[in-house]
């Protein structure tokens, strides 16, 4: 089945919406050198000490390691080129909260840190490799003295929600870079931002997609440097390639074992016939446990009523309630706990591949990572339509707090962000986790744990389609 049949009837009605958005022609002009990018050969040689790559790194235990090992393996691979010794940074480590997981705040640290001694500031995922000696070939393209945007470039194909249905009268217009590939900012332009951010007031509300979020900073409504696509950023390996990206969805081993995940289904009576019946009929076959939460009882589902009422958003109580009855004696003892909508869509078997690479003994708060005022001392939290994954750790830790809810319709997933950042627990990202539809995304889009939404979609084809894996693997 072809990516067109699967998202055929997905345009989102963006007509409506053109105040949001941001139209290609009515923008300001960019500067010279953004709106038709030229290389240029640098005045000066650029050597590995003239570079600060930045790992963007997680303070979870398996992604601090993981980029750990990314630093030894960069710097391992400069000794043996012999040209100098780049800074290799790990995000975690710099981070003074979570907030400074959007780049943006660690700017003028950076500016006041390296910005008299690096000519380029590479950012890469801790599943990017990098050669150092194409890097060095592609940055010495570039006029150091200028302000340069480098990466892979992604555009939308249609307007999409995650991005505020900007530039929906032509969504491809606008390019960010592909984070799997690695992008790179020029010292002057890391300098003016950094500037900037010190004495402009910044707007601060949801992030949502960060690659797209700094590409519009960066933009500046026309004021500053488009993306200058880089052909040897790459995510599949090819020749001259500078980055190449692994995966994802890592192989830590085989994956963790069906009675180790519990699900909870979040649904309402409204929803019995019209949601349910897409989950029995996709992935509720993969569930060890399951238990569906509504607000009546239905034994054809069967549902279990906790007692809360049912509200038209939030669902904060009832989110409490379930993370109550998973550390009681009414469900089985489970290591992971599995908390979704009606409405989403996921692969139960990758999830597990996925949650091998964790300790359930620690506290982790593992989806798709969404921000609220993070430049105004805010905080993250696991969107909830993607999916959230808590370890039992993370679930005692949170009630022995006595955090809890402001009202039962408060947004639950917004809540146990503000809770776990009040603990100091990470909430930890992973891209495979979506909270929109795949036609949200852009055309990079690839691998997938979760998807949200039934709209102007068939998500039973959907699912066949992105998560039902064609030869299933046995599993215990």
């Amino acid at each position: 089945m072809s990516h067109h049949d699967v998202v055929k009837g997905c345009k989102l009605v963006a007509v409506l919406l053109l105040w949001l958005g941001a139209s290609a022609e009515d923008k300001r002009a960019g500067r010279a050198h953004a709106a038709e990018p030229q290389e240029h050969t640098s005045h000066r040689s650029i050597g590995l000490s003239d570079v600060v790559i930045v790992i963007q790194s997680q303070r979870n235990s398996f992604h601090a390691r993981r980029g750990g090992q990314r630093k030894v393996e960069i710097l391992r691979q400069a000794a043996e080129l012999g040209q100098g010794d780049p800074v290799v940074l790990l995000l975690h480590e710099l981070l003074e909260d979570e907030r400074d997981w959007i780049i943006i705040p660690l700017l003028p640290d950076l500016s006041a840190t390296y910005g008299q001694s690096a000519s380029w500031f590479v950012f890469i995922e801790e599943e990017t490799s990098i050669s150092l000696g194409n890097l060095l070939k592609v940055l010495h393209r570039y006029e150091v003295q200028e302000e340069w945007f480098l990466g892979k470039r992604l555009h939308d194909n249609e307007a999409s929600i995650i991005h505020h249905y900007a530039f929906s009268e032509d969504p491809a217009s606008f390019s960010y870079p592909d984070p799997a590939a690695g992008w790179a900012l020029s010292t002057p332009l890391l300098q003016r931002l950094a500037e900037q951010i010190q004495h402009k007031h910044l707007k601060s509300d949801f992030t949502i997609d960060l690659k797209h979020e700094l590409a519009l900073y960066i933009w500046e409504e026309g004021y500053g440097p488009k993306l200058t696509a880089v052909p040897e950023f790459c995510t599949d390996t090819r020749d001259n390639c500078a980055t190449t990206f692994t995966s994802y969805l890592p192989n830590c081993g085989n994956p963790v074992s069906r009675t180790e995940v519990f699900v909870a289904v979040k649904t309402c009576q409204r929803f019995h016939s019209e949601r349910v019946p897409v989950v029995k009929a996709t992935w509720e076959k993969d569930a060890e446990f399951i238990e569906y939460y509504s607000d009546v009882t239905d034994a054809s589902i069967p549902t279990i009523d906790l007692g809360v009422p049912n509200t038209e958003r939030g669902h904060c109580g009832k989110t409490f309630a379930i993370l109550r009855r998973f550390l009681s004696k009414a469900v089985p003892e489970a290591d992971w706990l599995l908390i979704v909508d009606d409405d989403t869509l996921i692969s139960l078997p990758r999830l597990r591949r996925l949650l091998r690479c964790y300790d359930s003994k620690e506290a982790v708060s593992l989806g798709e990572r969404y921000g609220y005022s993070l430049l105004l001392n805010g905080y993250s939290y696991t969107t909830g339509g993607g999916g959230m994954v808590l370890s039992r750790a993370a679930v005692s830790r949170l009630l022995s707090s006595g955090c809890r809810c402001y009202s039962d319709d408060a947004p639950d997933d917004m809540v146990l962000g503000r809770c776990f950042t009040s603990l100091g627990v990470p909430i930890t990202h992973s891209p495979l986790f979506h909270q929109a539809r795949p036609c949200d995304y852009s055309e990079a889009l690839e691998q997938a744990v979760s998807f949200h939404k039934h709209w102007n979609i068939d998500p039973v084809v959907v699912y066949r389609h992105w998560l039902q894996d064609t030869q299933p693997r046995v599993e215990l």
